[in-house]
């Protein structure tokens, strides 16, 4: 709850105007309903990671985790135990060797896929990082495309391009469960399981891998428990509950996991090695926070929703709207507007506060990419931080917020930063300063 103290702190220590916190206050009491039911869920999973840590055999002991090989890593062991049984998993591999989501994700495509096999995109084109990885496939000789959809259409519709993209060499059906950089909405995991039904019935061989990155902890199940091969994901976002400083995740059958850890480390190693170290404590505690955690981001979002629509923003998903993922996009129509939008976001940031977002060639990415991001974990997209593509319609996708109270204060810092900037009627070039 945000108390009157709240608001009249902000506007003192930011110097905002009385129109702008109406307008959020309203917001924040508009969102209520909306926020209660992601608080329910945040505490329904809580005591599904706790129930698995007590299950798991951790022990201090096993919290110093291990050097070398990494052989005999008991700390390890447990953690991968619990996170199978909360993701209602076979088995999971969830190591620090593992850097990114797209790492996560193309050592999945590397040990599944063979060449003459085929690779599905769905719904859509793969995050802009992963159409590198795609496009390095099919020097193998496999097959990779897309299946089309209108991303303003129904489930119904996209499914149906689904099924009717499936041929026999299909052997992986690849499928973003957030938004990625479009407007589409983020997939639900019943809606997942509905796919893996289509898959599965079409075709034995066929897998159904799940990019979950910023899905996790929204539900209350995760995409292997109602059909899913495999999901896959990155520590610093959602599971890592904003402590983990690097990881990515594999869970699913745990004879596919078996191969992707082979891919990962060597065959006839696979998952017995793989050193932890100090990252272990840090990976397990920030998985035990991470419900928690997801419901302030949640929190945050479903606030930035409520609020920036009313500054007459287009919003993504709209008020009301389920959510699959933590994001929330906001159309916000050139590139300067971007700009604006990153740098007062940025002045809310607890790292680099004085930092001022500017474009840059990012690695896979096939534009410049602005990003707000005071995080103590470069990138980390659990913590408050935004990002955009300079690319049509202009709209950036504001992620995180482990406590909401700063992620209402980044959305105020941001607003005001866009009137300041922009004020009512001016429309400015695009790529203007």
């Amino acid at each position: 709850m945000l108390g009157p103290s709240f608001w009249e702190v902000v506007q003192s220590g930011f110097s905002l105007d009385d129109e702008l916190l109406v307008l959020a206050r309203e917001a924040w009491e508009a969102s209520g309903p909306e926020r209660e039911k992601y608080a329910a869920r945040a505490a329904l999973n809580q005591v599904r990671v706790a129930l698995a840590f007590t299950r798991s055999g951790l022990d201090e002991a096993g919290l110093a985790g291990s050097q070398g090989y990494g052989y005999g890593d008991r700390g390890r062991e447990s953690l991968e135990r619990a996170w199978g049984e909360v993701f209602g998993a076979e088995a999971a591999l969830v190591r620090p060797q593992i850097s990114t989501g797209t790492q996560a994700l193309t050592l999945c495509l590397q040990a599944l896929l063979r060449p003459g096999d085929g690779v599905l995109t769905w719904p859509g084109h793969a995050y802009d990082t992963m159409r590198g990885v795609l496009a390095n496939l099919t020097e193998w000789g496999i097959a990779a495309r897309p299946v089309e959809v209108d991303p303003r259409g129904d489930f119904g519709s996209w499914l149906q391009a689904l099924a009717d993209s499936l041929e026999p060499r299909t052997r992986v059906v690849l499928v973003q469960r957030s938004r990625g950089y479009s407007l589409r909405r983020a997939l639900t995991v019943a809606e997942i399981g509905r796919a893996a039904e289509v898959v599965h019935g079409r075709f034995r061989h066929a897998l159904v891998l799940v990019d979950n990155c910023y899905g996790e902890f929204v539900e209350e199940a995760e995409p292997c428990a109602t059909g899913a091969d495999l999901c896959a994901g990155s520590l610093i976002k959602n599971p890592g509950g904003g402590l983990a400083p690097t990881g990515g995740y594999i869970a699913g059958r745990s004879d596919l996991v078996a191969q992707v850890a082979a891919r990962l480390y060597a065959p006839g190693q696979g998952g017995e090695v793989g050193p932890t170290g100090s990252w272990l404590r840090l990976a397990a505690q920030g998985f035990f926070l991470a419900p928690h955690a997801v419901g302030q981001a949640l929190a945050t979002a479903v606030f930035a929703c409520h609020f920036f629509s009313r500054l007459g923003i287009e919003v993504s998903p709209a008020p009301g709207e389920e959510r699959g993922d933590i994001v929330q996009s906001l159309v916000l129509g050139t590139p300067a507007r971007l700009r604006s939008f990153c740098r007062g976001l940025q002045q809310a940031g607890p790292v680099d506060a004085h930092a001022r977002p500017e474009a840059w060639e990012m690695p896979g990415y096939r534009d410049r990419v602005i990003m707000a991001g005071g995080t103590f974990v470069p990138g980390a997209s659990l913590e408050l931080g935004a990002d955009a593509p300079l690319r049509p319609p202009y709209a950036v996708y504001l992620q995180g917020g482990t406590v909401t109270a700063h992620g209402v204060l980044g959305c105020l810092l941001a607003a005001a930063r866009l009137r300041r900037d922009h004020p009512e009627g001016e429309h400015p070039a695009e790529g203007s300063r």
